[in-house]
């Protein structure tokens, strides 16, 4: 059987991943920070379907507090062999008009909160010689977007991060790919109107905004043994919005 940690597992694509993985019958860490009745619900109704879950919470931004998280996972699947590193936050609007603390809150969870919990799972991959890496880009982090240049910029960070990291770990057969989604139907989002985000799925070629459950598809795929010779590479499941 196959454990992961899923940070951001408590609602948007991270729980659709997180319902993926226990249909695969793969034991699964919830991580959340704030919906904690969200990520407990989740993590016992998988339980009572015979798969192992529990939710631990952490905010990415905090070294220690995720060094605990991974620990907490540890002792309760005593393997690790999958991280999902699925929490982050969202900015929009002119450049000129966000804060020194906004600026850096992005970047303390989008980006620090990434390597923190990359660092604290590596000694027990490194251990066995043996694991899968997934981050969570966008595809904004690609090209960039008007009115989102800070979050643009954190997006960016995370798919140079994971392609460095991939080289790095390759050679102990550790593998770190990323999924940059497109326009997604989750709470992310929900600050667009409609008109707005109809406007974006005349946009999309394939003329529909995407689901959680098909950005979490991306994400068990890279996680899985079918994507075995796969690393260092971005998944962008955006409809064809950027090609």
């Amino acid at each position: 059987m196959k454990y992961a940690l899923v940070t951001g597992g408590s609602r948007g694509i991270g729980a659709a991943a997180v319902r993926l993985f226990a249909e695969r019958g793969w034991g699964v860490a919830v991580g959340y920070r704030e919906s904690g009745e969200a990520a407990e619900a989740l993590a016992r109704g998988l339980d009572s379907r015979g798969v192992p879950a529990l939710a631990v919470r952490a905010d990415v931004a905090d070294q220690e507090q995720v060094g605990r998280m991974v620990d907490s996972v540890l002792e309760k699947f005593c393997q690790l062999d999958i991280l999902v590193c699925a929490a982050g936050i969202a900015h929009t609007g002119l450049i000129s008009q966000i804060d020194g603390e906004q600026w850096r809150r992005l970047f303390a969870v989008n980006v620090d909160g990434v390597h923190h919990c990359c660092r604290a799972v590596l000694p027990h991959m490194l251990a066995r010689r043996s694991g899968s890496i997934v981050t969570l880009s966008s595809m904004w982090g690609q090209v960039g977007a008007s009115c989102e240049a800070a979050y643009s910029a954190t997006k960016g960070a995370v798919i140079a991060y994971t392609k460095a990291l991939a080289k790095e770990l390759g050679p102990s057969n550790i593998r770190v790919n990323c999924v940059a989604p497109g326009v997604i139907d989750t709470k992310m989002n929900a600050h667009l109107s409609p008109g707005e985000l109809a406007a974006l799925a005349d946009e999309t070629p394939l003329g529909r905004i995407g689901t959680a459950e098909e950005a979490a598809a991306a994400i068990a795929f890279l996680a899985s043994d079918e994507a075995s010779f796969l690393t260092g590479q971005v998944l962008a499941p955006n409809g064809g919005f950027v090609i």
